[in-house]
């Protein structure tokens, strides 16, 4: 069996320098993580991973994953009878205000999350306030994991930022995740820029 250590180690190196970025821009960070091996298109369905979340604004942005999803061939279905789960979480708000998750994610039996901030979830809106100029700030993280036994095989995030005045959560949404999944599934442990 590979070591996986290699491999939480650069997803680490690459969130951390995720969570440290510069002065607004409209480009994309995106970053994922996976063993590199391929994920063939499965039957999915989509769930946030705190069901207090659930609702018509998170339910919106997970009918935005599917549709990726589906556009590389996954077939959406209802959970008893997926083989994957999207777990999809989407949080708005000013950088320092995006929580940072405790919850650690294991990739084929490596682990992420603790200080760097890997988590996935619901749908959270943090104000941000509403002078001319404001930074809005969005992130959409989704993590594919096999039903039967809870694996996870791929988790990305992708991050925008956009004038406060300019923002349209679906329309950011949509573009994050068109994004995230360009050229899935993408190179592993990177953070990459996407216009």
């Amino acid at each position: 069996m590979k070591s996986i250590a290699p491999l939480a180690a650069l997803a680490s190196l690459a969130l951390v320098s995720a969570c440290a970025s510069g002065p607004a821009t409209r480009d994309m960070e995106v970053t994922r993580s996976h063993l590199g091996q391929p994920i063939p298109a499965r039957p999915f369905a989509t769930e946030p991973a705190d069901h207090t979340q659930h609702g018509l604004e998170w339910e919106s942005y997970a009918n935005i994953v599917a549709e990726e999803l589906t556009r590389l061939g996954f077939s959406r279905t209802t959970l008893e009878e997926s083989e994957m789960v999207a777990v999809v979480e989407v949080q708005r708000g000013a950088r320092a205000a995006l929580r940072r998750s405790t919850v650690s994610i294991g990739i084929g039996g490596g682990r992420f999350g603790g200080d760097v901030g890997v988590g996935v979830g619901g749908g959270v809106t943090v104000p941000v306030g509403g002078g001319a100029g404001e930074v809005a700030v969005t992130q959409l993280e989704v993590a594919l994991k096999r039903r039967s036994e809870g694996t996870l095989v791929w988790y990305g995030r992708a991050i925008r930022e956009d004038r406060l005045e300019d923002a349209d959560p679906s329309v950011t949404v949509r573009r994050l995740a068109t994004a995230l999944f360009q050229g899935f599934p993408g190179e592993s442990g990177r953070t990459i820029e996407v216009e």
